[in-house]
């Protein structure tokens, strides 16, 4: 793609790198197959190709955002199976962030929309904000019906039926390793994840520990920066990075690191890109090491060879996160482990197609968000399976929310597999291990 931007204009570091990625763009539009807003609504502009057409228009003239550039890049859920299915390799990801930062530093948005979007960056980076959140949401939940605005009511309904008591390994803190110690890793705790569902990093943090990790909880590490990233909010986002990228080298200079653990894919996604976010920053070279340490957990339970174990007789249908597989490109890890460990396989039909939660967009964008859920949960259910298993905490509560099949994190049924405790979201029913 022919880009027109002037010298000056190529001196931000930001304005660089978009038309490094816009030149990339060949127009072929084999995008658009893969792209879960364009099925959904149709539009071309509601996909990769029409967002990169807005963005090039939008910055190459130097303007502010319009109504319109804004409503489809909101649009956009940061899925990026457009950088899967790509053939010219264009990095999608760092042109919508940048636009993101742009139409954040150049519109002023409705009110109520600043409102929400204010809110939302405020709680959900911090566990104890989000729980008492979620509180008062569940005591508001039986007044929905006269809310009138569908986000309001999706952040009712976000709310967990039992919020889970505060969990202690969550505390910055050293777990021995219960084998022959054969590495020394930084468990990422996350922010949402630890206060919708605990029991993902207890499972972890056992799981590693019995196949010979020493595991840290980092002093000062907390939310990855992703949510208020992808919301345009740089400041905010680079804030919690920092906070990461200083707690994390601490462990790294002192004790050493042979990796940072991430549990959450999302999470993952942003870590492995301080790298980019920080290349103009002074900590800059932190920031890359920290991106070069992290590993989905997946490709640390890989390296530390989880146990084969007998067949169970349990079939899970594993859904792909879109932040794992597109994200990180990281598409057989989890099913391979899956498999090792004794529990039979299946995937949906589509399986490259977003469930709808990508962060806040469940919030955001509500009734695009449900349909893509109604399609997601249709396609795992047609496999019948037992379990349905996710890589990821926004993943497993939006799918949860439409089915009664129980919903787990990958590394709960690998640490049950291996001596830990019956996952609880299977309950006392249900397949047995």
């Amino acid at each position: 793609m022919q880009t027109t931007f002037t010298p000056d204009q190529l001196k931000d570091p930001g304005i660089a790198r978009a038309n490094e990625v816009l030149r990339s763009c060949v127009h072929c539009g084999f995008c658009t197959a893969t792209c879960p807003t364009y099925q959904v609504l149709g539009d071309e502009l509601d996909s990769p190709r029409g967002r990169i057409y807005l963005i090039k228009d939008m910055l190459e003239q130097g303007r502010p955002a319009d109504a319109q550039t804004v409503k489809h890049i909101d649009r956009c859920l940061s899925c990026l199976a457009c950088m899967t299915t790509c053939p010219s390799g264009v990095h999608y990801m760092h042109l919508v962030d940048h636009a993101r930062a742009y139409i954040e530093a150049t519109y002023k948005r409705p009110l109520m929309d600043r409102m929400l979007r204010a809110v939302l960056a405020w709680i959900i980076p911090h566990p104890m904000r989000f729980r008492v959140a979620m509180l008062g949401a569940k005591l508001a939940r039986p007044f929905r019906a006269l809310v009138p605005d569908a986000r309001l009511r999706a952040m009712l309904d976000m709310a967990a039926v039992k919020i889970p008591p505060v969990s202690r390994n969550d505390d910055p803190q050293v777990f021995a390793s219960l084998a022959p110690k054969r590495m020394r890793v930084a468990l990422m705790t996350g922010c949402a994840q630890k206060a919708l569902n605990t029991d993902i990093n207890d499972a972890t943090i056992r799981l590693l520990r019995r196949l010979g990790a020493e595991v840290v909880v980092a002093q000062g590490a907390g939310c990855c920066g992703a949510l208020t990233h992808h919301m345009g909010k740089s400041d905010l986002s680079h804030t919690s990075a920092a906070a990461n990228i200083r707690a994390w080298m601490a462990e790294k200079n002192g004790a050493g690191l042979d990796a940072i653990v991430i549990n959450t894919s999302g999470c993952g996604t942003t870590i492995k890109d301080y790298g980019h976010m920080f290349r103009t920053d002074p900590l800059a070279a932190e920031a890359a090491t920290i991106a070069g340490l992290a590993m989905d957990v997946s490709e640390v339970l890989t390296k530390l060879t989880l146990p084969e174990g007998a067949p169970k007789g349990i079939k899970v249908a594993y859904h792909a996160a879109c932040s794992l597989q597109h994200g990180q490109q990281i598409k057989t890890l989890p099913k391979d482990l899956l498999k090792r460990a004794g529990f039979t396989v299946v995937e949906p039909a589509d399986s490259h197609l977003c469930c709808g939660s990508a962060g806040t967009y469940n919030l955001l964008q509500p009734e695009i968000s449900q349909q893509l859920k109604a399609r997601k949960v249709q396609t795992l259910e047609a496999k019948a399976p037992d379990i349905i298993a996710a890589g990821n905490i926004g993943c497993m509560m939006q799918i949860g929310s439409a089915t009664g099949v129980p919903v787990v994190h990958t590394v709960e049924l690998l640490d049950w597999a291996t001596g830990g405790p019956r996952p609880r979201a299977l309950g006392t029913a249900g397949p047995e291990g």
